[in-house]
This record gives C-alpha cells, structure tokens and sequence, in this order.
C-alpha cells in the first residue's frame, strides 16, 4: 500500500516515553531532591510543593529538565524558608546536569515499526521541551533517520497539529498521532480532525493525565507500539 492511495498519508509520533524512556528519570531525580531535604520536610510535602512549582513555572521556563531543575531550587527554598544550604542547591544542579546527560534508552518495538513504517508513510516526530535536550536525544536514539520531519515545540495545542499536518501532508483529517499522553498527543490531535493513538506508559507526568475520549470515533487505543501495525492494517 502506498502513502498516495492510503487513508492516512502522514503519522505523527511523540517522543519522550512513546519512543524513549523519559519520565523514569524524572522519578528518580525527584525522590533524589526529597532525600536532599528530608531534614525540612516529608517526602510527600515535597512533593506536592515540587508538582505546584512546575505548574506555575510551565509558563515561563516551558517543559523540561531545565524547567524542572529551576522548580526543584524554587521548591528547596520556599520549604527551607530561604535557608536551605549552598551544597543541597550545588546537588539539586548535579542532579538537573546529569539528566540532561543520560543515555537515552529506545522502548521495545520503535526502532523496527519505525523502519516500517517510513517506507509507507511520511513520518513526523512531534515533541515538545528543551530545543538542545530533544535535539541530543533524538540524536543518541538511532531513530532519526526514519523521519521526514522533527518538531519540537513549546506545547502541544489543536493548533500545532492543524499546522504540522498540513505543513508536512495532506492535513489532519489523512494524519494520524500517536503518544502516551492523552492531554498532549491525543486529544488536541483528535479536535485537530487526526486519528489520536494511544500507547501508554508506566509512567505519566501527574500534570498529563486527562480522561481517555473512548467515544470519538479516531481514537484508538494500543498496549505498545507493536501493536501499530496491526492498528494501521485495520484503519485502510
């Protein structure tokens, strides 16, 4: 089946925990930043405080580890009342350095439905973050060569679909999206007139999760992208 008389002509993809491991890190630099100030207060304060800081700062810093990091210093100096120690601040910058520097790690099935999928398919990788830290992934996944295009973003709204798909194909109605986030791949994609693909993971970002829109009739959802192929076969 060719690109031309098929259904869809162009598939977007996600990046950070559709393709690759992201959120994980994000875990574990957390529980890191809760043990840093265990002195101050209890890991689950911690917590909720870091969670209130991101979503105030999205704004401004955008989606990311540099955002995230900033949120972590923020947070540390509100709960220790701006007394919190030089080398707790010295390690919380430690930790957001070494993020940016952990090697990426492929999920099972990218690499091969990817190398697929290109041959039928124009592909675009749709992410959003910091432009030199989804730039150095992309780059250390192996996968970049299978895409026609890369986007990277500051969000992920109905707009930013209309216009990519259109940009990079026949617009959304013959594009599809697939993602692990509901609020930011999905769901704006299906508004944009896309198919939306679920693929979940064991690991979502508390300020990502919406609820499945299990009654539109683009929405699909799959247990892994192994399961994309089959998925495709099924739509034409």
């Amino acid at each position: 089946m060719s690109a031309r008389s098929a259904p869809l002509s162009v598939i977007g993809f996600d990046a950070d925990d559709t393709l690759w491991e992201n959120e994980q890190f994000f875990r574990l630099t957390e529980d890191r930043f809760t043990r840093l100030l265990a002195d101050f207060a209890e890991a689950d304060h911690l917590s909720e405080r870091l969670l209130a800081a991101e979503r105030r700062n999205l704004t401004h810093y955008g989606f990311g580890i540099k955002g995230f990091t900033l949120s972590m210093i923020e947070t540390a100096i509100e709960v220790t009342g701006g007394r919190v120690p030089s080398h707790v601040l010295g390690k919380i910058l430690d930790a957001g350095r070494e993020m940016l520097s952990h090697p990426v790690e492929p999920l099972p099935h990218a690499h091969d439905v990817l190398k697929r999928l290109t041959e039928v398919y124009r592909l675009v990788l749709i992410t959003k973050g910091d432009l030199f830290d989804q730039e150095r992934k992309l780059a250390q996944s192996g996968l970049g060569d299978f895409f026609d295009a890369v986007e990277i973003v500051s969000d992920k709204q109905v707009v930013t679909y209309e216009r990519i798909f259109s940009q990079h194909g026949e617009g959304a109605e013959r594009a599809m999206m697939v993602g692990n986030s509901l609020k930011s791949d999905v769901v704006p994609a299906l508004r944009a007139g896309s198919w939306g693909v679920y693929v979940p993971h064991a690991l979502t970002w508390s300020l990502e999760h919406e609820e499945a829109p299990r009654a539109a009739p683009r929405f699909r959802e799959i247990p892994h992208l192994g399961e994309l192929e089959v998925l495709l076969q099924g739509i034409g």
